[in-house]
């Protein structure tokens, strides 16, 4: 049996009284949760749900989501998890590309309800607490079949270039990121608290979180909106062991007021993943709360988990560390060829984690995937013991005069500057280089800087040809579902001009 909800099965039979899913005062077993996993699965079967049709899942980070999205699984269905603040324009070409068979959301979820109605498809409306609208009188279905090929989830990509793609993620993928996860990463077991602020809809919170908690029989306690000083009054109250986040969700934790006297020595492991974790960010945390932060590196096409700082080995701040269990990674240049030792490269990646494809897209599938290496569109370099460092977005390279610079390494030296919360180093149009170098900068509450002092920190910091001639500050920086900055996003001031 190679279905993902099987591990469900399996944890709930060995100690059903262990409590499973946390929201707040809300908590389910892992039988109560199995239980109702079953009843979904039932409920879904009865509305003509078979094996292989997709499933729309719009829910934040509530009860429901688990138990929908282990219920879907036991049924045989593919979840199409998607970010509860989409639009009904979004949520609709999702339906459309996906074929989906219905959409789940969280009550009164009008926007999802118009999107399914413009699709043809039914939209069934559930409590955060509990789905009772797919809790029905069915009897409850035993776990459907699945191979290790088949799909499990199609997570939709954020379209950096043209529309969303789904990557197709198999069970079998899923199942190998989330086991080695548990057992070589987060070290997890039944007496750990894992914390659930990571969106579920998105894979580093889906694999990481959930599908992990599940496969370790850990409590997983969930945080439907993620806000620095209720996480860390979570982490206190439920006594959390691991916690799991991108950088902008440490930050958050590290600048919320009062975040020096809480008591979160419970914690055993702090995870980072999504976006390059500030090495001053990483430096200040661990100072606060005496806690190491482990950095890793993945997308939603690798499941995600690709690479890793591992627990019992160096580690290395400002690296992603070295390849998992059954996972290899190489440094390519345009034609695919290996880069020389200490030049960068693209990140190109082959293993258990690698997705089936793009949904519905072969083109880009063989264009993505060529000779079995999924190309990331990731530039690293690699040291002389194999740790990988990334150096930035291939398409977020911005080219001066001829010059590579790497927005990350900007950012950097913004990060050193003591009054800055978040920065953002884009590229905007010159007419003689072709590109200027440019930074939106967010300070810290009750900080105090100005454009031209941080435009000089910079200046002292790194080549003249990288500084940011063009600096200004905004209240936050644009953001994605998981709190990445989204350097695409970032709007330039018109006095700036246009990029």
């Amino acid at each position: 049996m190679t279905n993902l909800a099987q591990n469900l099965l399996d944890t709930a039979a060995a100690d059903p009284a262990h409590p499973a899913l946390r929201m707040d005062d809300a908590v389910l077993g892992y039988g109560d949760f199995r239980d109702a996993a079953l009843r979904v699965a039932g409920s879904l079967q009865a509305r003509g749900v078979a094996p292989g049709d997709r499933i729309g899942l719009v829910l934040p980070n509530v009860l429901s989501f688990p138990v929908v999205f282990y219920g879907a699984l036991l049924a045989g269905a593919v979840v199409v998890p998607m970010n509860p603040l989409l639009k009904a324009r979004e949520v609709e070409y999702y339906l459309r590309d996906s074929g989906a068979r219905l959409v789940v959301a969280l009550e009164p979820a009008e926007p999802v309800v118009e999107a399914a109605a413009a699709v043809g498809v039914d939209a069934v409306t559930v409590g955060p607490v509990s789905p009772d609208a797919l809790l029905g009188t069915d009897p409850p279905a035993a776990a459907v079949e699945r191979s290790g090929d088949d799909l499990a989830v199609i997570l939709y990509t954020s379209g950096t270039t043209g529309q969303p793609k789904g990557a197709e993620l198999t069970h079998a993928n899923l199942a190998g990121n989330c086991r080695t996860t548990a057992e070589t990463l987060t070290e997890s077991t039944p007496d750990d608290v894992i914390m659930g602020c990571l969106p579920l809809f998105h894979v580093f919170g889906l694999t990481c979180g959930l599908n992990t908690a599940v496969l370790s029989g850990s409590l997983l306690t969930l945080v439907p909106r993620f806000d620095g000083a209720k996480a860390l009054s979570v982490i206190e109250r439920d006594r959390v062991t691991i916690f799991e986040g991108v950088p902008t969700m440490f930050a958050g934790m590290l600048h919320s007021e009062g975040a020096a006297g809480r008591d979160v020595s419970s914690l055993r492991s702090c995870v980072s993943g999504g976006s390059a974790m500030p090495v001053e960010v990483m430096r200040s945390f661990e100072e606060t709360f005496g806690c190491i932060v482990l950095e890793g590196y993945g997308l939603s096409e690798t499941s995600p988990v690709a690479s890793f700082n591992h627990p019992h080995a160096e580690r290395k701040p400002g690296s992603i560390g070295t390849p998992i269990a059954g996972v290899q990674m190489r440094l390519v240049d345009d034609d695919g060829t290996d880069v020389a030792a200490g030049e960068v490269g693209e990140i190109a990646i082959r293993g258990e984690n690698v997705m089936r494809g793009y949904w519905q897209r072969p083109e880009e599938t063989a264009k993505s995937i060529p000779n079995g290496w999924f190309r990331t569109g990731d530039l690293a370099r690699k040291d002389e013991d194999g740790y990988f460092f990334i150096v930035d977005r291939k398409k977020e390279m911005i080219i001066r005069g001829g010059y590579n610079v790497y927005p990350r390494e900007i950012e950097e030296a913004l990060y050193e500057h003591p009054a800055v919360a978040e920065a953002a180093c884009i590229g905007i149009s010159h007419p003689e280089l072709g590109e200027e170098v440019a930074a939106a900068v967010a300070l810290k509450p009750g900080a105090d800087a100005d454009a031209d002092e941080l435009r000089e920190f910079v200046k002292a910091r790194v080549a003249a040809y990288k500084y940011p001639r063009h600096v200004w500050l905004v209240d936050a920086l644009p953001k994605g579902p998981t709190g990445k900055i989204l350097r695409r996003s970032v709007e330039v001031p018109q006095e700036v001009g246009r990029r």
